[in-house]
């Protein structure tokens, strides 16, 4: 907390031009330290300081011109006071223009300069500039590729407790790149960093448990993951949690609830979930039955090209559930869930051809299914041969 006097004193250097004093000015303003806050003279003080050349307030100003909402947004700007406060060795700077260079904000995209200011930012420790540059290495993208270096960069963030390089140090052991395999090691890294609370290695964490993938499978202890990364709108730990809720894994089965969070999950958009939402609809789980919101869920997860939606809404198309019957569009959205893979629809495509005694696709589609091992498929093409012979 900034005394009226230690603020008296600062604001007569300041007007006296010290740098020092503006800066300490402007930060008072900034932050209502001392004084009212009032962004208008804290950009004043920060940048009357910025123009002798304080990095501090050449950073905070140009933060001024990406993040403070009262202020004309301008990057360009923003890019070029960051600059001149990484070029006196300010570490978060140095962060910022890298991801400048990497983005093409208010600069042109420049890979190899954003790995050039991350490994400045790396040689004064900072974990937000390992991360960034093992990403780099671990794709070859601005250095060449080096999955070794990209997994010393990672760990000495993550050794630091920056949870998002324990993640990716945990898909280094479980894919095996620049390291050993090793998928107890990938589970402990996930912990640290789901425990630091970084949602997706949360998900990822459950999925481990659930699956039992280098730990002990324990519905359980998924279901508890996911709830911590689901309280955070995870859409994926959401989806994962209706259907826990809706197989009574780890759960007592409880439909309400598996609809309950496979709406959280596909109001965000994700395919899948708007799926069994549309699914949830159709049938009446959870939710009482309603042809219309299963159409239009179905719909929104078909756009998405989810395979399985498609079928389901094909039938609703086929059989005038909920929308006006159209067997033109319903074998459309057949066909689509079939090139998409799934075997319902191949199996299903493959009697709408035998029905009209074109045994060429009907055995094509049929085949295709019992690939996949659909046992109404298989029996089918056995049928067929045996015929034929």
């Amino acid at each position: 907390m900034v005394t009226e006097g230690i603020f008296a004193l600062w604001k007569k250097d300041a007007e006296q031009g010290d740098a020092e004093a503006q800066y300490n000015l402007g930060k008072c303003y900034d932050e209502g330290d001392g004084v009212a806050k009032d962004k208008k003279m804290a950009f004043e003080w920060y940048s009357k300081a910025a123009e002798q050349g304080n990095a501090e307030a050449q950073f905070h100003l140009g933060c001024f011109y990406v993040f403070e909402q009262d202020f004309a947004k301008d990057e360009k700007k923003a890019f070029e006071w960051w600059t001149k406060a990484a070029e006196q060795g300010h570490v978060i700077a140095q962060c910022n223009i890298g991801l400048n260079y990497f983005q093409g904000i208010g600069v042109e995209q420049n890979y190899e300069k954003a790995a050039e200011w991350w490994q400045k930012a790396v040689d004064q420790g900072s974990a937000d500039a390992q991360v960034n540059l093992g990403t780099c290495y671990s794709k070859g993208v601005g250095v060449p590729k080096d999955e070794k270096k990209a997994v010393d960069l990672f760990l000495k963030a993550a050794e630091q407790g920056d949870e998002v390089a324990q993640a990716k140090l945990a898909d280094c052991y479980e894919e095996g790149k620049g390291v050993a395999k090793d998928s107890i090691k990938a589970v402990e890294w996930l912990k640290k960093s789901a425990e630091n609370g970084y949602v997706m290695s949360q998900t990822r964490l459950g999925t481990f448990y659930f699956f039992g993938d280098g730990v002990e499978q324990n519905y359980e202890k998924a279901v508890e993951w996911w709830l911590k990364a689901a309280e955070k709108e995870d859409p994926i730990a959401q989806l994962s949690l209706g259907i826990a809720y809706q197989e009574g894994n780890g759960v007592s089965q409880n439909y309400e609830k598996a609809f309950e969070f496979y709406k959280k999950s596909a109001e965000q958009g994700h395919p899948t979930a708007q799926y069994y939402l549309g699914s949830c609809y159709l049938n009446g789980k959870g939710v009482s039955q309603n042809s219309f919101l299963a159409v239009e869920w179905l719909s929104k997860a078909a756009d998405q090209e989810n395979a399985s939606a498609q079928f389901n809404l094909g039938q609703c198309y086929a059989s005038g559930n909920g929308i006006t019957k159209d067997n033109d569009k319903a074998f459309e959205l057949f066909q689509k869930s079939a090139n998409g893979g799934y075997a319902e629809a191949q199996y299903f495509l493959g009697l709408l051809f035998e029905e009209v005694k074109d045994y060429q696709n009907a055995v094509g589609w049929f085949a295709k299914a019992a690939e996949q091992g659909h046992a109404d498929a298989i029996k089918k093409l056995k049928e067929i041969f045996e015929a034929l012979q």
